[in-house]
């Protein structure tokens, strides 16, 4: 058989990149694991299928194993992870893909808009960060046309909805794409915007606790809002500017500061408060304590215990799977969604490449429009 002829160094790069162990790799493409590690250090190669198996297990274009050296691979967002003066870990494949998954939606959809004509949406990037931010509060709920009596269970839905109508792309996942084995790490980002004065997307990262998305898709919006692009921790701790801006955008339309500082009573145990204050708020204990937190009420070190507490207990409880085609929405939001499948039926766009755009197969594509708004 005609062996690849391809560079050792991009081999070992292309499965550290990955996160994939040697004998997880051999297991995958069916060789022993003393063959994976002879062809990372050159002793011997491998044949052109066990490269391009190589390849696709690790989520590696073919071409970069031929490379003399590894290719510098950027976020195409600006990263906002930043705590204090402490950079980010460099971000994993399972991000990278994310986001260029979506800004390749993004992009289609930029083409769609185009062609039918319409206007800028006016909210994109109103604010700067020197305006209170009451006065934000008030202007995102007056677009999304939502008070602060609506809050409850369905919150959530009902901004994702109230967002889409206004114009914005939630996009909602906590895999790669499509990938269920490929999941994303609440810890590496809770979720990112892209302001776009056409085809503005936020996306949430739904590994996280449900409570902590609902304060991750506010403060994602809140960076719409003042017109900025990044990825996001949506951490107490951060010190970026505009960060703790959104932070406290989040915060001031879910718990009102005013209200929250007349109720709170600081002699109190704050963890039995948290139960009368979600529902004076009708919000989570998790969001309370999280505007607890930010207002400097309990320390960051007892809010990160509460959460995570919160996330490990959602994380043991078992997922029902819901609805593929209500998945599908979610993942790529309904306005995404009926306007590629508006193209596809109407037969300007193939079903094949619709069914790429929104991971799903072109034999469901028409099923999807028949349930999308069912």
């Amino acid at each position: 058989m005609t062996q690849a002829l391809i560079n050792p160094a991009l081999m070992s790069w292309s499965r550290q990149r990955a996160g994939v162990s040697a004998a997880e790799l051999a297991h995958s493409i069916t060789v022993k694991e003393d063959k994976v590690l002879a062809w990372e250090a050159g002793e011997a190669k491998p044949t052109f299928r066990q490269a391009q198996q190589w390849a696709e297990r690790l989520h590696v274009p073919f071409g970069f194993l031929f490379l003399k050296e590894p290719p510098r691979e950027m976020l195409p967002l600006p990263d906002l992870r930043t705590l204090g003066s402490v950079a980010p870990q460099a971000p994993s494949l399972d991000l990278l893909d994310t986001v260029r998954d979506v800004l390749r939606k993004q992009e289609w959809y930029q083409d769609y808009l185009s062609e039918q004509e319409r206007q800028p949406l006016p909210f994109v990037g109103r604010f700067s960060l020197d305006v209170p931010v009451v006065q934000v509060v008030a202007d995102i709920r007056a677009v999304l046309g939502v008070g602060e009596a609506q809050q409850g269970e369905d919150y959530l839905r009902t901004l994702v909805t109230a967002a889409d109508a206004a114009g914005v792309l939630v996009m909602r996942s906590g895999v790669v794409g499509s990938n269920t084995h490929r999941k994303l790490d609440v810890g590496e980002f809770r979720g990112f915007a892209i302001s776009d004065p056409y085809a503005p997307v936020v996306f949430i990262n739904i590994a996280d606790a449900p409570a902590a998305r609902l304060f991750t898709l506010l403060h994602e919006l809140a960076h719409i809002w003042i017109g900025s692009s990044g990825i996001s921790s949506v951490a107490p701790s951060s010190h970026r500017r505009e960060e703790v801006y959104c932070n406290a955008i989040a915060g001031e339309f879910l718990v009102p500061e005013v209200r929250f500082k007349a109720l709170w009573r600081e002699a109190d145990d704050w963890l039995a408060q948290l139960p009368g204050l979600a529902g004076v708020f009708h919000v989570s204990r998790l969001v309370v304590a999280r505007r607890a937190c930010d207002l400097g009420f309990i320390s960051r070190d007892a809010y990160s215990a509460f959460y995570v507490a919160e996330l490990n207990l959602h994380r043991a409880q078992k997922s029902s799977g819901g609805s593929f085609y209500r998945t599908a929405e979610s993942k790529n939001s309904k306005r995404f969604s009926r306007a590629v499948l508006s193209e596809a039926l109407s037969g300007r766009l193939l079903l094949r490449e619709a069914g790429k755009l929104l991971g799903v197969q072109p034999a469901k594509v028409r099923t999807y429009a028949e349930k999308i708004d069912e």
